[in-house]
C-alpha cells in the first residue's frame, strides 16, 4: 500500500491481514465525509495546467499543506473540477458517472466532446435538476455525486459493514477465516472460508458422486464474500462462493444477497440479511447442482456463446475456451463442467494481477449463467462474435 498516494484515482490496496483491512477502513473512514448541496448549485469546470485556477489552486494548496499530487493527478486523469459555491474541488474519475446521473443525461457522444463542451452540457442540465445531491469527498476529491433525497441514497457506513460481516461469520461459523480484501475508490471487498461447516456442501458432494465425480480431488471449499461501495457502484452485497482445487479457484454461485444503498437502507437491515446468509449458501449451491442434469452436446459452441451473453471480454472468453478444449476435448458433457471451465477466467484474471474490483465484477457476471437456458447456446453453428 502507498499511503502517499491514496489519493490517486488509480489507487488500489490488498490485504493479506483481517485487521490490517479493518485498519484501512478505520482510517479512509478519517479522510472522508459526505455533505448535501442543492443539485441546481453544482458545476463542472473543466481543469487545465495553464489556468488561472490551476494558478490560484496551487497557492490555497501550498497555503494549506494539502499534497499538490491531488492536482497533478487530476489533470492527468478527468481534467475536471466541481464547483460548490465558491470552492474547487478534484473530481475523481469514478464520480463522473454518478454526475451524469445527476444531470439526467447519458450516452458515449459525451466523452468525445471538448473538456470545456462536455462542461458546459453537464452544467445547463445541472442547473435544472430537482433535488439535493449527496456529494462523497474521500482523500482530497469528489469520489461521488448521488441523489441526496430522502428516497435517495442512504448511507451505509463501510467500516460498520465489515465489522459486522467479521462479528456475524466469527459468531455463527467459529471455523471462518480470513482469505482476503482489497479497496480502491469504487469499492471494497472481502472474502472469508467457512471452515467446519461440511453440511453446506453435503448434498453437492453427493450429487457429484452420483455423477461420477470425487468431490475429494476437488477440494471444495465454502466461501463468502462481503462487497459494498460508497460511489454507488455496488450495493451492500453477501456472495456465496466455492473455492476448489490447489489453486484455490473460485467459483461464483449466482445472485447476492443484496441491500442496495437506497429506500432508507440500514445497518439493521444488512445484519438481517447476514442471517440468512446459511439458507442462501444452500440454495445457491443448488442451482449449480442442477447443472449437473443439463446435457450439452456442442460444448466449445456453448460455452462461447454462454459468454459472449454475458459480455465476458473477447479475448479471455478465447483463451478459456481454448483451454477447456485442450483439456476436455469436443465431446458432450454437462452444464457443470462448461461452468467450471467458464469460471476459469476469473483465475485468468487474478494470475494477471487484475484489480479487486475488476475480478469482482467479472465474478458477478459469470454468476449470472446459473440462471440462463443453456440449451439456447447448445448449437452446432460456429459462434459469431
Amino acid at each position: 500500500m502507498n499511503e502517499a498516494r491514496m489519493y490517486a484515482d488509480g489507487f488500489e490496496t490488498m490485504f493479506a491481514k483481517q485487521e490490517d483491512f479493518m485498519a484501512f477502513l478505520k482510517q479512509i473512514g478519517r479522510v472522508s465525509s459526505w455533505d448535501r448541496r442543492r443539485s441546481k448549485d453544482l458545476r463542472l469546470i473543466a481543469f487545465e495546467a495553464d489556468s488561472k485556477i490551476a494558478g490560484e489552486l496551487q497557492e490555497q494548496y501550498d497555503r494549506n499543506g494539502q499534497d499538490p499530487g491531488i492536482l497533478e493527478d487530476t489533470l492527468q486523469n478527468t481534467g475536471m473540477l466541481l464547483k460548490v459555491k465558491r470552492q474547487y474541488y478534484p473530481v475523481r474519475s469514478c464520480a463522473i458517472q454518478s454526475i451524469l446521473n445527476r444531470a439526467g443525461i447519458s450516452g458515449p457522444a459525451l466523452r468525445k466532446v471538448d473538456k470545456n463542451v462536455y462542461a458546459r452540457i453537464l452544467n445547463d442540465c445541472l442547473k435544472v435538476a430537482k433535488g439535493d445531491a449527496l456529494l462523497r469527498f474521500s482523500a482530497g476529491k469528489v469520489s461521488a455525486v448521488l441523489g441526496g433525497d430522502g428516497h435517495d441514497y442512504a448511507v451505509l457506513d463501510m467500516e460498520q459493514i465489515f465489522a459486522m460481516s467479521v462479528e456475524y461469520l466469527q459468531k455463527t461459523f467459529p471455523g471462518c477465516s480470513y482469505l482476503g480484501g482489497f479497496y480502491d475508490h469504487t469499492r471494497a471487498s472481502a472474502i472469508w472460508e467457512i471452515g467446519g461447516e461440511e453440511k453446506l456442501l453435503s448434498v453437492y458432494k453427493a450429487e457429484l458422486a452420483a455423477y461420477g465425480l470425487n468431490p475429494t480431488d476437488m477440494e471444495l471449499k465454502p466461501v463468502i464474500r462481503v462487497t459494498t461501495s460508497n460511489t454507488g457502484d455496488s450495493g451492500v452485497n453477501i456472495y456465496p462462493m466455492l473455492m476448489f482445487g490447489a489453486g484455490k479457484k473460485s467459483i461464483a454461485l449466482g445472485d447476492p444477497l443484496r441491500l442496495e444503498h437506497k429506500n432508507g437502507a440500514t445497518l439493521q437491515k444488512f445484519e438481517e440479511q447476514l442471517k440468512l446468509t446459511y439458507g442462501k449458501y444452500q440454495l445457491a449451491v443448488g442451482k449449480l447442482s442442477r447443472l449437473l442434469m443439463i446435457p450439452i452436446y456442442h460444448p466449445i459452441n456453448c460455452m462461447v456463446g454462454v459468454m459472449k451473453r454475458l459480455d465476458v471480454p473477447k479475448r479471455d472468453a478465447m483463451e478459456a475456451a481454448d483451454m477447456f478444449k485442450s483439456q476436455y476435448g469436443e465431446d458432450p458433457c454437462t452444464a457443470h463442467e462448461l461452468y467450471y471451465g467458464i469460471s476459469e477466467v476469473i483465475f485468468m484474471l487474478e494470475t494477471e494481477g487484475e484489480s479487486g474490483s475488476r475480478i469482482t465484477k467479472m465474478e458477478e457476471k459469470i454468476a449470472r449463467a446459473l440462471g440462463i437456458n443453456w440449451k439456447d447456446y447448445d448449437l452446432a453453428q460456429e459462434v459469431k462474435w
